[in-house]
């Protein structure tokens, strides 16, 4: 297959970037087709329309569940690549840092190991653990991406989480508004990687 995604390159076969996520990203509370998944897909086919975003989000997943459906994913999908948007239900329960870090970490091997680029989003933490404990789940992420060198995108919901309206009324979701702001966070990590290598 030889997949070219982006204007003026040679169109062939589909190619897909595997989502795996949990509310920020299944579309929790939306409107069905109003999430930043939605709308990735709807930049995708003006943008690079030879690729697709495959969402395989649960909203409630910790990184334990994501790695879990994770090789079952991969062998059903067979993606370009993988977006790992997990651990802020992890920080939300009190999870150790190094487990969610250990998570994380198989995850991405799992994904290379299986021929894909993974982009990595940093998890909102709230400050219900304290400061210490925020502080090292943000850190992790900064450490994992450069030790298993892969692109990251820093807190991609916190930019729209310190807006007025943006908010669902929880207080934790984003809500229809923001989600174009929080495709924009991802969109310039994502696009240099919109290539498929023939096979």
């Amino acid at each position: 297959m030889v997949c070219l995604g982006l204007p003026g390159t040679a169109l062939a076969a589909q190619c897909s970037v595997l989502i795996v996520g949990d509310s920020l990203s299944s579309g929790y509370g939306l409107a069905s087709g109003t999430g930043w998944v939605d709308r990735l897909n709807a930049r995708l086919k003006k943008a690079a329309p030879a690729w697709q975003a495959v969402n395989a989000s649960v909203s409630g997943d910790t990184t334990q569940n994501g790695l879990q459906r994770l090789k079952p994913a991969l062998a059903r999908q067979h993606p370009q690549g993988v977006v790992i948007e997990l651990g802020g239900n992890d920080a939300l329960r009190g999870t150790p840092p190094q487990v969610i870090r250990d998570n994380l970490r198989s995850m991405i091997r799992q994904a290379r190991a299986a021929g894909a680029w993974v982009v990595l989003l940093d998890a909102p933490v709230l400050p219900n653990y304290g400061r210490a404990y925020a502080e090292a789940v943000t850190k992790l992420y900064e450490d994992l991406a450069r030790e298993e060198r892969v692109a990251r995108v820093p807190c991609f919901v916190c930019g729209v989480g310190v807006k007025a309206g943006m908010m669902q009324a929880d207080g934790i979701h984003p809500n229809e508004q923001a989600q174009a702001a929080m495709l924009d966070a991802v969109w310039p990590v994502l696009k240099p990687k919109l290539r498929c290598p023939a096979k």
